[in-house]
């Protein structure tokens, strides 16, 4: 009986575990450059003596989609999107080098140019600084130009170049911050041959339909779980009173 309840009880708390996982993809469904992470359940047998007929069921993150999402024309000069493979390098809190596929660029007041979400973009010496301008582009290579303030439409001025890497992605983790970085920290060089499209943004890759439909078996298994430790707990009751009986 204890082995049915636990088999139970490990499969609900692990469909949880899933089921958190896929909200968070479709909490970012909408997010610039966003990858969904996959999951995936196992069966694991219980450690130490006695317990060889003991399994328990496990559910862990085992990597991150890899597919590109789509690029949506916003016609912004500081919107870009990664063609094909490859990353942005950006500075993140703790001052290391992360990489990130969100080309949603703003400039500070300081004149930093930062990503959306505050992480500053990592030039050839650097974070990225911008003089004050009347326009700017970005061209296919990460080359940064501007009109500096005050000057004729025709003066144009090289800021600096968007460090771009493009390292296997088997060699990639995401950290809680939603960065990417190379496993153990290792230095990536930049790769000339990574190419931004300038106006326009890389969707979140998370397919909408097929997480909804994720969350709805999920929901089915976690209900069946229940059912099944019900079951387990009506067997226990109905064995102490045969138990009784006799």
């Amino acid at each position: 009986m204890d082995r049915f309840l636990y088999v139970a009880m490990s499969g609900a708390q692990e469909t949880m575990r899933a089921q958190t996982v896929n909200s968070h993809n479709l909490a970012n469904a909408n997010t610039t450059g966003f990858r969904a992470d996959l999951s995936a359940f196992q069966a694991r047998a219980v450690a130490g003596a006695g317990y060889n007929s003991r399994a328990y069921a496990t559910n862990a993150t085992t990597g991150w989609d890899q597919k590109l999402g789509a690029s949506l024309t916003t016609g912004r000069d500081l919107d870009v999107a990664i063609q094909g493979q490859g990353w942005i390098a950006v500075q993140s809190k703790d001052g290391g080098e992360a990489f990130t596929r969100a080309g949603d660029f703003r400039v500070d007041p300081s004149g930093v140019m930062m990503t959306g979400a505050g992480h500053p973009v990592i030039g050839s010496n650097g974070p990225m600084t911008v003089p004050p301008y009347q326009s700017i582009s970005i061209a296919g290579d990460g080359t940064v130009s501007i009109v500096p303030l005050g000057q004729a439409a025709t003066t144009t001025a090289t800021v600096g170049r968007i460090k771009l890497v493009n390292p296997p992605s088997e060699s990639v983790d995401r950290g809680a911050d939603g960065l990417f970085r190379p496993r153990g920290n290792a230095p990536v060089e930049a790769d000339a041959s990574v190419q931004l499209s300038s106006g326009s943004l890389e969707s979140s890759n998370v397919n909408i339909a097929e997480a909804m439909v994720t969350m709805i078996e999920l929901a089915r298994h976690f209900e069946m779980q229940v059912k099944m430790m019900r079951t387990a707990e009506e067997n226990a009751a109905t064995s102490a009173q045969l138990l009784r009986m006799s």
